[in-house]
């Protein structure tokens, strides 16, 4: 089947700091077994603009990966643990330099990382971190399980939602890149469907907005467009400009982290390649 992909990405220093240390890539390619697309998402910490480097350091590295390894990957027969391993190699690879980084600087500092592709049909995500990734059809499922301390305290029946919500250590990472010697990513696979709405977005974007919001501006405004190639870019205009209003409303809202977000919309024009 012949997948299509419109995409809107925006970034937000927020109502307090100074440097945006949020750092993102979204990016589509046509190739001859249909369009894929990659999007990267990293939330940077660290004093000063330690965190900014860490985030767009490895943002590039998953962006240069995609424009030159991926097609000599998708030559010698593309597979779900073929790129799983590759990704794996690149998170180790850059999770050491940022280590070496600090170390040699007496500087702390890191980044969490979630990068998703979506190719012939099925979606590949790996992560760290607490940056999310939801998918919207019917409903709205969160893909990405948050790697924090209060997310694994709900996991154990310690603490309710509600708890961790409020909790103080609500942003205590379990792991990131660059603070430990090693890690140890999530990564998942799934099913397209044609429809399907993906938004990836760090904490930041979705600390003041409920789900059922993202998913009203999100997917729902958004699901009687016409998706055709015709209109991908106008659409794509459209997509940013929600990603705007609900930036907007977080920062009124009293938001005072960094706010970033990415929508990628899947259309099947139902011709088989």
């Amino acid at each position: 089947m012949e997948w299509h992909y419109t995409v809107a990405a925006q970034t937000d220093a927020g109502t307090t700091k100074t440097v945006n240390q949020d750092s993102l890539t979204v990016k589509v390619a046509n190739t001859s077994r249909g369009e894929a697309v990659i999007a990267v998402l990293c939330d940077g910490m660290g004093g000063l603009e330690q965190g900014e480097l860490a985030s767009s350091a490895v943002v590039r590295a998953y962006e240069k990966w995609f424009l030159k390894e991926f097609p000599h990957m998708f030559k010698r027969g593309f597979s779900g643990k073929a790129l799983e391993e590759a990704w794996r190699r690149l998170a180790d690879e850059w999770n050491g330099k940022i280590v070496d980084y600090g170390r040699k600087r007496r500087a702390a500092m890191g980044t969490t990382l979630t990068v998703m592709l979506l190719f012939q049909g099925r979606y590949y995500i790996l992560h760290v971190g607490d940056c999310r990734i939801y998918v919207m059809g019917n409903g709205m499922e969160q893909l990405t399980a948050d790697q924090t301390y209060v997310a694994r305290e709900v996991a154990l029946g310690h603490m309710t939602p509600e708890q961790a919500a409020n909790d103080v250590r609500r942003n205590v990472l379990l792991q990131s890149i660059g603070t430990a010697d090693s890690i140890n990513p999530d990564f998942l696979s799934g099913e397209l469907y044609d429809g399907d709405t993906f938004l990836g977005c760090s904490d930041g974007f979705r600390h003041e907005l409920a789900e059922t919001e993202l998913y009203e501006y999100c997917h729902t405004a958004l699901e009687n467009m016409d998706w055709s190639v015709e209109k991908r870019l106008e659409n794509s205009h459209i997509m940013n400009e929600q990603l705007r209003y609900l930036i907007g409303l977080n920062k009124e809202r009293g938001e005072k982290d960094n706010i970033s977000a990415i929508l990628v919309k899947a259309a099947n024009t139902g011709h088989i390649l």
